[in-house]
């Protein structure tokens, strides 16, 4: 793309073709030893690297981590006219009530039947979400709980859909991180799955780690289709941030946010100093992070709104210089993928 036809404010400017080899399907292993894009600012400088090594340039930064759990979202049943039917949690609503995806036909009062349990359609959204209520075997309904039990049980690994094969067992490992706490998300911060126990460890004796909480929806792989970025409307993902993180956040030490998650939720609190609530902040190079220092990333899809907060930072035309560089050294994307480092 000519650098004449980037405007930051247009959906088409953040596109780019990615060799269909260079999607992730797996991880490597260790999980330490992919490889890690690493850009600095200040000198304008490309380095490559191996992960494990991310210590090595960190200096005096403390590194905030999403402890955010994936859950069995996606459970597959059939109407009770008999046709299948595929439903992916999204996130909890009040009231027992659930926000949903579902694949095929569906109208209010349906009646869907799981192993176990079954979801009766409360209303049909306008953006093709849906809500619904859970019942068990004994039609009594059920909280979020009580859904995780079951869901544990019958349900599936949500993998991306870009990703384009089942889940396996390998994947309820795999597609999790090492310090996953807090059931709720149908996403994994992936910038996170990078890290080894001994690495990790080592880190936090160095630079101190520390946590906030925001369960991944299913809108992050929402595609902008407004051609004006600006009138896209962000999905909203539920948050909370600890007492500890929000005094570092308030200090003036140097943060490096691991994952877009972590660097969403500490902009949208510096900005509204609220500790939990749901968080909707768009960022990108009209609307640059006010409070983190550095972002690591893995590499994100076209288009996205991920690709724009990677350009909050760096803008546009480095965004997709740094993207083809990566391409150009064979570097692995999404989910799955290799890592990028701006410092």
């Amino acid at each position: 793309m000519k650098k004449s036809n980037l405007d930051a404010s247009k959906t088409s400017s953040y596109d780019f073709s990615l060799p269909e080899n260079l999607i992730a399907l797996y991880p490597v292993s260790p999980a330490d030893s992919a490889k890690l894009l690493i850009y600095d600012r200040k000198t304008n400088s490309i380095k490559h690297e191996i992960f494990r090594n991310i210590g090595d340039y960190l200096n005096d930064r403390t590194i905030i981590l999403n402890n955010t759990k994936v859950i069995k979202a996606r459970i597959f049943g059939h109407k009770q006219t008999g046709a299948k039917i595929e439903l992916l949690l999204n996130k909890p609503l009040n009231h027992n009530r659930f926000l949903c995806f579902i694949r095929g036909r569906v109208k209010v009062d349906d009646v869907l039947i799981f192993d176990g349990v079954s979801a009766k359609i409360v209303k049909l959204n306008d953006d093709g979400s849906r809500v619904v209520e859970f019942f068990d075997n004994s039609d009594t309904i059920l909280d979020f709980d009580s859904l995780l039990n079951i869901l544990d049980k019958i349900g599936h690994i949500p993998l991306p859909p870009y990703i384009s094969r089942e889940d396996n067992e390998q994947d309820e490992v795999d597609y999790q991180t090492l310090f996953a706490q807090k059931e709720g998300s149908v996403a994994a911060p992936t910038a996170s799955l990078h890290f080894t126990p001994e690495l990790l460890e080592s880190l936090d004796k160095k630079f101190g780690t520390s946590f906030i909480t925001l369960h991944v929806g299913a809108g992050t792989f929402k595609p902008i289709e407004s051609e004006n970025i600006h009138k896209h409307t962000m999905h909203s993902e539920y948050y909370h941030i600890d007492d500890d993180t929000i005094s570092i956040i308030n200090s003036d030490k140097k943060i490096l946010a691991v994952g877009t998650t972590v660097t969403r939720t500490i902009e949208y609190y510096y900005r509204t100093k609220q500790q939990n609530g749901e968080c909707d902040l768009f960022l990108n190079p009209n609307n640059p992070p006010l409070r983190v220092n550095s972002i690591l990333t893995n590499f994100h899809l076209p288009k996205s709104t991920l690709i724009m907060l990677v350009a909050s930072f760096v803008g546009l035309e480095k965004t997709l210089e740094l993207y083809q560089e990566a391409i150009k050294n064979n570097y692995r994307f999404y989910s799955y993928g290799d890592a990028m480092l701006i410092l």
